[in-house]
């Protein structure tokens, strides 16, 4: 058998196509990179990496508290530094409509040292079997993703791995230019110290550091090994040492490989399924009158509702609701009674919940059916802010 080798190859009367291979072998068509390794498709460990799923809103304001906030998946890590906008911003690179936006409302010049802000995404261990993390057969992984800042410099990212004594792989990447979006890749070796277990548990966690105190910044990058806090944000951009500072970003893809290929985009559907096995709407935003559930009253007070699940959750659900005793109402033969915002009853799964209201006395005494819906009429909070979740996040 013959070999041909060659480094590129062009049809005769263009320059700016065909086929190229580097010196590792990897190959480029029309200047597309093909996967090093793993399958063509299904190929981001990322979910909603173009942001475009915001179950939670579109804007959260005067954020100082760690919580999942707008963007579904991305968590905001925060500890006494500054107060924060969350923005769905609509300002996104090329081929992108969505990025998730940070910005800073009042400031903090002078961090302590173990003050922080960074951006968390954690990803479910069963996902992650096939990187082969603690044999000799671990394999790499490329993060790419777009960026765009007020500040510039070197910054800060990390993967940590909690199921293997909170093991850390640091490095840094430049933000060249402010105000302008670009495209960043970090190389990740493969761990062949510390196993994932193969749980609904977090397997790895990725970290963008916005800022710190000296607690996270004192030390140097590290690859993978027992955490060392000082490691971790090694080089800080220091968005939040002043007003408006703000740091975007969008495209998220960490793939198994050696380099980069383009953006794996999906449909919307697809992205929103993905997002509520963590987090799903039962009763939406800003929409009064919304049916909550089909219910019964168990007693003159009690009414209990069933709901199933859009999409089978991580784990049992927690609720999170919002509203008052004017925010919800149960409607029953040609009447109805302001109840309280929904407490879970005793039973609930990860494919189904269950609800609890209380209300003024229904003269009709218990098993009377009934239905609940959003108020729009009365209370603080009506049904224009009342809403209702389950949340199984990582």
């Amino acid at each position: 058998m013959s070999t041909i080798k060659v480094n590129r190859i062009e049809n005769t009367s263009t320059t700016d196509g065909g086929v190229s291979i580097d010196v590792d072998g990897h190959v480029t068509i029309d200047g597309q990179q093909l996967p090093t390794a793993g399958p063509l498709s299904n190929r981001n460990l990322i979910i909603n990496g173009a942001m475009t799923v915001a179950q939670r809103g579109t804007q959260s304001t005067s954020i100082t508290l760690s919580n999942y906030y707008v963007v579904d998946r991305y968590y905001f890590g925060i500890g006494s530094l500054g107060t924060w906008t969350i923005d769905q911003s609509t300002d996104a690179p090329d081929d992108f409509s969505k990025s998730l936006k940070y910005t800073c409302t009042t400031a903090d010049a002078t961090p302590a040292a173990g003050d922080i802000a960074l951006i968390l995404y954690n990803i479910e261990a069963q996902n992650l079997q096939h990187l082969g993390f603690g044999t000799s057969n671990a394999k790499p992984l490329v993060l790419s993703f777009w960026v765009k800042s007020n500040k510039t410099g070197d910054a800060s990212i990390s993967l940590m791995q909690p199921d293997a004594s909170n093991r850390l792989f640091s490095t840094s990447y430049n933000i060249s230019a402010a105000d302008t979006w670009e495209y960043k890749t970090i190389q990740i070796p493969a761990d062949t110290g510390g196993t994932i277990d193969d749980d609904n548990d977090k397997g790895l966690r990725i970290d963008w550091y916005l800022n710190s105190g000296s607690t996270f910044s004192n030390g140097s990058y590290q690859t993978w090994g027992v955490v060392n806090n000082a490691n971790r944000n090694v080089s800080n951009l220091g968005v939040g040492g002043a007003v408006n500072d703000y740091f975007q970003i969008t495209g998220v893809q960490l793939e198994v490989g050696s380099k980069p290929t383009p953006f794996e985009h999906e449909l919307y559907s697809q992205t929103l399924a993905k997002c509520q096995r963590y987090y799903q709407i039962i009763t939406p935003l800003n929409r009064p009158s919304s049916t909550v559930a089909l219910g019964a009253y168990y007693t003159a007070t009690r009414v209990f509702c069933v709901v199933d699940l859009k999409q089978t959750m991580r784990g049992e659900p927690t609720l999170v609701t919002d509203g008052d005793s004017g925010s919800f109402q149960i409607f029953r033969a040609d009447t109805n009674d302001i109840c309280n915002a929904p407490t879970f009853g005793a039973s609930q799964n990860i494919n189904q919940v269950e609800f609890e209201f209380t209300s003024g006395v229904n003269t009709a005494g218990s098993n009377f059916p009934c239905w609940i819906r959003t108020s729009d009429t009365t209370g603080t909070n009506t049904g224009d802010t009342a809403f209702i979740a389950a949340q199984a996040e990582l």
